[in-house]
């Protein structure tokens, strides 16, 4: 009897129990390879900051706890006056570059030791190969990938607008399914882009639903942000409810001064959701400006059937006309913001010149007035030229933080790949994850430190089926960042987006110290990351 009372009693009350389980502590972390000591530790489980040391052995965390041994330690961080917190995973990520720039340093200096790549409905595939690639030119940080609709749709359909026949949708089914064998964490649909858009819903609950059969997730770029946002939210919660599949509604957003605001209806669709059954979530950016094609000002049906078809109703007076009046309403109602300042070009391969300036600064260099006409033309001759990145001023800052309070919403940053000189990006490449640590944490106070490391961490972590990432841990995957709560902050702006962090000191990828004193190591310790 005695000996089953004992067993109940917690260790630490026990008579020299303390002591013992101090020692079996001290013990288990002799030894190591690296020990992190006298930090603030956020495990990511959105709980308050508490003072511990984090012992590192090989690619995993062996303990965190406040009587950790020094003893044998190959090597010591001191982490004093330092927050210590999983490494950030980014659910949203444009890795396109990752084989010519493999450290991506973009990434890994905000913090970022997980990307999640494929987004928007756009991936490689076969995804398998390519995947393989990664594994060898190593990258800098770890990563997975989501099978694109658009890729799936495109090499089965080409770009043609119309509903797939049975043999054709079942060709689509296979391809998800063997790129969900080959490891993809999910499906991604970006309706708004070409050919996805020629898509109706029944289509993409079939293909839903053959990553939900092998336990993969929906992210979907609505297939209208701005007007008609509504009816996009409404879709995909269709399309999470019948495929039966967690959805993420990605880089949420109210496009446009009509929409801003309707986040409180967004966010209230998505709750009232979730209480009915449906596993949907969000993921967001923390900046007021979009980023995407030139081509998305252009009305869909004008790009049915690729480039040649294009230029074919381009040379017909009446179809022409009608292009016209469809990037104009777009310009006034949509991704334009109604004046062509809003719209910033981000890569112009076929004038550099152009990088950074505005489609207003187009028209001036013209000679031209910055009429909303004016500014149509031009977009035609810029997607006749080979087409155009920009940057859309279109977002509303209320927007964007009522997004970001809300319980089911994480950070995600949908930058691309960059490196310094290499065209004019948005300033998410580069300043995603700090800028919600300084700005919204430190400066506006609109989230406590915990919660918002929890967004970055535990949460997309979860949403992945990463049980052994986004926490410290014992026995989880030793991916951390030390950061200075009192300087983190993002240095990129849009008219200086080729700028670094402040205040991510250390990054730890894998058990290898990847950035240190701020600075990358260069040493490139990720891995391919697959569903499990």
């Amino acid at each position: 009897m005695t000996r089953s009372l004992r067993l109940l009693i917690p260790v630490g009350l026990l008579a020299g129990g303390f002591f013992f389980a101090r020692h079996e502590l001290s013990a288990r972390t002799q030894g190591v390879d690296l020990l992190i000591v006298n930090g603030l530790v956020i495990d990511g489980t959105n709980t308050a900051p508490r003072r511990a040391a984090v012992a590192i052995r090989g690619d995993r965390i062996v303990a965190v706890g406040t009587n950790v041994s020094r003893a044998g330690a190959k090597r010591v961080i001191d982490a004093a006056g330092r927050m210590v917190s999983p490494g950030f995973l980014d659910l949203h990520a444009h890795l396109e570059p990752l084989l010519d720039l493999p450290l991506m340093e973009s990434a890994l200096r905000q913090g970022v030791t997980f990307a999640l790549g494929g987004p928007d409905g756009g991936s490689p595939l076969p995804l398998g190969p390519y995947m393989d690639s990664v594994r060898t030119v190593k990258p800098g940080i770890n990563v997975g990938y989501l099978v694109g609709h658009n890729d799936v749709r495109r090499a089965v359909l080409g770009m043609q607008a119309r509903a797939p026949n049975a043999d054709e949708l079942s060709r689509m089914k296979r391809l998800v399914a063997e790129a969900m064998g080959q490891g993809a964490f999910g499906l991604s649909t970006g309706l708004l882009y070409l050919p996805g858009t020629y898509s109706n819903v029944e289509e993409v609950i079939a293909l839903a639903q053959s990553a939900a059969d092998s336990g993969g997730i929906y992210t979907s770029h609505l297939r209208k942000e701005g007007i008609g946002l509504l009816d996009g939210v409404g879709e995909a919660l269709e399309i999470g409810r019948r495929a039966k599949i967690p959805v993420v509604l990605t880089h949420h957003k109210a496009v446009g001064q009509q929409m801003w605001g309707k986040s409180v209806l967004t966010l209230a669709m998505v709750d009232s959701a979730r209480k009915a059954g449906t596993d949907v979530m969000v993921d967001q950016y923390p900046y007021t400006a979009t980023h995407t094609n030139i081509g998305v000002l252009i009305p869909s049906w004008a790009m049915a059937g690729g480039d040649a078809e294009f230029r074919r109703r381009v040379q017909n007076a009446a179809l022409k006309d009608s292009i016209m009046q469809g990037i104009i309403f777009n310009i006034l109602n949509d991704r334009g913001g109604g004046d062509l300042a809003r719209v910033q070009f981000s890569r112009v391969n076929w004038d550099k010149t152009l990088e950074g300036k505005t489609l207003k600064d187009w028209t001036a260099r013209r000679n031209l007035e910055p009429t909303p006409v004016n500014g149509a033309a031009l977009v035609l001759e810029a997607q006749l030229n080979g087409g155009a990145n920009a940057i859309y001023h279109v977002l509303d800052e209320g927007d964007v933080r009522r997004i970001m309070t809300a319980p089911f919403t994480m950070i995600a940053s949908d930058g691309r790949l960059s490196r310094p000189g290499d065209g004019h990006p948005h300033p998410r490449a580069y300043g995603t994850f700090p800028r919600v640590l300084g700005e919204y944490v430190r400066n506006q106070q609109l989230l406590p430190l915990e919660t918002a490391v929890h967004k970055m961490t535990q949460m997309p972590a979860r949403r992945l089926g990463l049980s052994d990432r986004g926490v410290l841990r014992e026995g989880a995957v030793a991916d951390v960042v030390i950061f200075d709560a009192n300087t983190v902050k993002d240095q990129a702006t849009f008219t200086e987006p080729h700028q670094y962090p402040l205040g991510i000191e250390t990054v730890i990828v894998n058990g290898t110290v990847a950035v240190a004193g701020g600075q990358a190591t260069g040493v490139r310790a990720g891995r391919v990351v697959t569903r499990r």
